[in-house]
């Protein structure tokens, strides 16, 4: 079954791309060394081979905060326009019987809460939560008048080589010694192993829908703190009241993103929030890793 992976020469293609190599012959499509070297927002694809059987679009702009109307405007342009540009190019090389999806737990909009389900209201207001969104429904509409199957997937923060986002900030926070969890790091947050996203694809080919992606499990900030500390043979972070983080966030703020923490980390890592996999336990019979226990930096 031939199947095209765009995104491949990112951080979840890096990390997931042999295990769909197993079931499926895969082309892939990214910013180098792939198949279809192309940025989507800037150009259509001329996809000139046989029709893809499935289509898996992870390619996009994630984990940034945007400081320009530039910078905000490139999410749409990646995640929101790209999207289209790929199904313009589909139209033409052929249109794939499946297309699956790569989309965010951030289209919630949550800043706290505890196993969300995927009826949570949409009311996420990022430049990144809004172009994934607005993607997830150009995506209905298009699949659907052209009798495509469709899944839209929404992990959590995915683990995996070379980690993006918060899981990356602490392994480089932990290395250079000025990393501390926050009364007691007891927060817990949603993960999800990369290689588990991409089990689900056989799954999904013939059935569709719309599915969060966690561990079930939900590991706090001190867990994941004291499993990298130990990866990188460091002393398990100390923890600092949140007082004293408040007052140092509040510092922080004159210095941006680039301060080890400000008002918006601080938010980010007192506060649990996770997401439920039910749904996907439930339909798919989706048995999916514990991230404390496979993960490796």
């Amino acid at each position: 079954m031939n199947l095209l992976y765009t995104g491949a020469s990112g951080f979840l293609g890096k990390n997931t791309l042999s295990f769909l190599e197993k079931d499926f012959h895969v082309s892939t499509l990214g910013l180098s060394g792939t198949d279809f070297i192309s940025d989507l927002s800037k150009k259509r694809v001329n996809l000139s081979v046989s029709p893809f059987d499935v289509v898996l679009h992870a390619a996009g702009e994630v984990y940034s905060r945007p400081k320009t109307p530039q910078e905000k405007q490139y999410f749409f342009d990646v995640n929101l326009q790209g999207t289209k540009n790929l199904c313009m190019a589909l139209e033409q090389s052929g249109l794939p019987k499946s297309f699956i999806f790569i989309s965010t737990v951030a289209v919630y909009g949550a800043e706290s809460g505890e196993e969300i389900t995927e009826e949570h209201p949409l009311d996420g207001k990022t430049p990144y939560a809004l172009s994934k969104l607005l993607a997830e429904e150009f995506l209905i509409d298009w699949c659907k008048e052209n009798d495509i199957v469709l899944s839209i997937l929404r992990p959590a923060l995915i683990a995996g080589g070379n980690p993006l986002g918060s899981l990356g900030s602490m392994i480089h926070g932990i290395k250079s010694g000025f990393y501390f969890n926050i009364a007691g790091g007891k927060a817990r947050k949603s993960m999800v192993m990369a290689q588990d996203v991409v089990a689900l694809v056989p799954k999904l080919i013939d059935k569709g829908g719309i599915y969060n992606l966690s561990d079930g499990y939900h590991p706090s900030y001190f867990e994941l703190s004291r499993l990298v500390a130990k990866q990188l043979n460091k002393k398990t972070p100390i923890s600092i009241p949140y007082h004293l983080a408040k007052t140092m966030a509040f510092c922080g703020d004159l210095f941006g993103s680039r301060a080890p923490i400000n008002s918006y980390k601080l938010s980010k890592i007192v506060n649990t929030l996770t997401f439920s996999n039910k749904k996907a336990v439930e339909e798919l019979d989706w048995k999916p890793l514990n991230v404390l226990e496979n993960f490796m930096i």
